[in-house]
């Protein structure tokens, strides 16, 4: 499976000048390519309600919150979306091909599997980032 550079770059971008809060990727003709870049001041419900009900994709979120000790923290999720409703073929795919795109974005801090969005709500994202 490829991974198209742009993905990549983008990936960086977030990363280092925190020019976008979230980015989706998605599997096109044997590729991981670009799908959604979210505003640096977009919201985690923006983001949550960008991704398909019915189809998977891949998905970092640029996730900034407080401890329990008032520290400001952030953290860069990583998300595998695979809704019930998607084809099986697709989860497959993109099951198969998770790990591989992940080694291609250098940073990740935590990953989460979602199949709906109460599998990635605010509460488990902050609990997981801690």
């Amino acid at each position: 499976m490829a991974v198209n550079d742009e993905c990549k770059l983008k990936f960086q971008e977030l990363k280092s000048k925190r020019n976008y809060r979230y980015i989706t990727f998605k599997i096109e003709d044997q590729a991981v390519v670009l799908d959604k870049l979210g505003g640096p001041d977009d919201s985690y419900d923006k983001f949550t309600s960008s991704l398909p009900a019915d189809e998977c994709r891949y998905a970092v979120y640029d996730f900034d919150f407080t401890t329990d000790e008032k520290c400001q923290k952030s953290k860069i999720i990583f998300v595998a979306w695979a809704p019930e409703t998607s084809k099986v073929r697709h989860k497959m795919v993109y099951a198969s091909s998770k790990d591989r795109f992940k080694r291609e974005l250098d940073g990740i801090q935590v990953e989460l599997q979602a199949t709906d969005a109460s599998e990635m709500s605010l509460d488990i994202v902050k609990a997981r980032a801690a």
